[in-house]
């Protein structure tokens, strides 16, 4: 067992495990600095201090050098200040050098070593005479990072369709693997516009309840098939994955409809082993 600190950079940001400064005490939220790869960084504490095995651990672990000071609160909040005018400037230079790029964000590096800004763009871009220039006029290194549609959404955050924040922005370290099918398998309209986020991406909260949707979908009977009720044969009109229902259509001899919801445990119905199988080809 090794004793580590839950450190994160950002907002819904990654977690990162760091070894805890001996004597110090930590909280959560707390701001601190850490050595990483590329130097000092001011950081959150999101888990005080605890024990995990040592396979969950990347070695060798970094250290938390110190609680932030006072001094350390105020140069960081120094940078955060500057940074819409940095981003501005940046506009302009961009513009100036009539580069096909959209500037996403920018951060001042703590130590002061460095300016880096993010960017899209739907090709490749030639900034080689854009970080002069900005390098010029900052009198620091620059440092320019291409990211991709769903990254520029989770830098710039946003209301989701649900009304939230985005997943990407508030709570969701690391992308996930989403596909339709997923949509498919939670029942979803497969219209674009309704399964798609700010980024015109799948949604990333799709693959949150997936194994649950893809565990009960197994235990109903699909739409359109012929199944048993205590009242007699219907044909399933639709399903409540939730409420583990099956809404049931009867037709009657003069032609009319009926439809009836029943529990999945009082529906009797033949699994499709081959329809299954077949959907996961068309897949």
């Amino acid at each position: 067992m090794v004793k580590v600190v839950g450190i994160k950079f950002k907002n819904g940001g990654k977690l990162y495990y760091f070894s805890p400064k001996k004597g110090d005490v930590y909280e959560r939220n707390m701001p601190v600095v850490v050595e990483t790869a590329k130097g000092l960084e001011y950081a959150w504490v999101a888990y005080p201090e605890k024990e995990v095995e040592d396979d969950e651990i990347v070695s060798p672990l970094k250290p938390v050098i110190r609680i932030a000071t006072q001094k350390d609160k105020d140069f960081y909040n120094s940078c955060q200040e500057k940074r819409p005018e940095a981003m501005q400037i940046c506009r302009e230079k961009i513009a100036a050098h009539k580069l096909d790029m959209k500037l996403v964000d920018c951060e001042y590096a703590f130590d002061g070593s460095k300016i880096s800004f993010f960017f899209t763009s739907a090709n490749r871009v030639d900034f080689r005479e854009l970080v002069k220039d900005l390098a010029s006029t900052f009198h620091t290194r620059i440092e320019l990072r291409q990211v991709g549609t769903r990254d520029e959404t989770k830098y710039l955050g946003g209301l989701a369709p649900c009304g939230r924040i985005c997943c990407c922005a508030g709570n969701m370290p690391e992308f996930k693997k989403v596909s339709v099918k997923m949509a498919k398998t939670q029942g979803l309209s497969l219209n674009p516009g309704k399964i798609s986020g700010l980024c015109g991406r799948l949604m990333c909260c799709l693959s949150y309840e997936n194994d649950y949707y893809a565990e009960v979908g197994k235990k109903m009977p699909k739409v359109g098939a012929e199944v048993g009720t205590p009242e007699g044969k219907g044909i399933v009109a639709s399903v409540n994955m939730l409420k583990l229902e099956v809404k049931v259509k009867f037709s009657d001899q003069n032609g009319g409809l009926t439809f009836k919801d029943y529990p999945l445990e009082f529906v009797r119905f033949k699994k499709n082993v081959q329809a299954e199988e077949q959907d996961d080809l068309d897949d």
